[in-house]
């Protein structure tokens, strides 16, 4: 779904405005790890598989928007989900 798309890349916009903040040695390997996880979001097959839990869980009731890759963006982060 579309929506699906655009949380990636509001997912992917937060994690890169964290990475350009790690600069320090000791944070070298945190940035690596986000990288990993960024290009993960880019992926076809993640976008396949968020665009198929979108469906089936928007179809359950059981969320009303994909919020699947923010919400980990968020936990990385440390920030409020809302």
């Amino acid at each position: 779904s579309t929506c699906a798309f655009l949380d990636t890349d509001r997912a992917l916009v937060l994690l890169e405005e964290y990475c350009k903040k790690l600069r320090k040695p000791e944070e070298q390997q945190l940035k690596k790890a986000i990288r990993k996880v960024m290009g993960i979001f880019k992926s076809s097959l993640f976008q396949a598989l968020l665009g198929s839990f979108t469906k089936k869980a928007t179809r359950h009731g059981t969320i009303s928007h994909p919020s699947l890759p923010a919400a980990v963006a968020y936990d990385v982060l440390g920030c409020p989900k809302d």
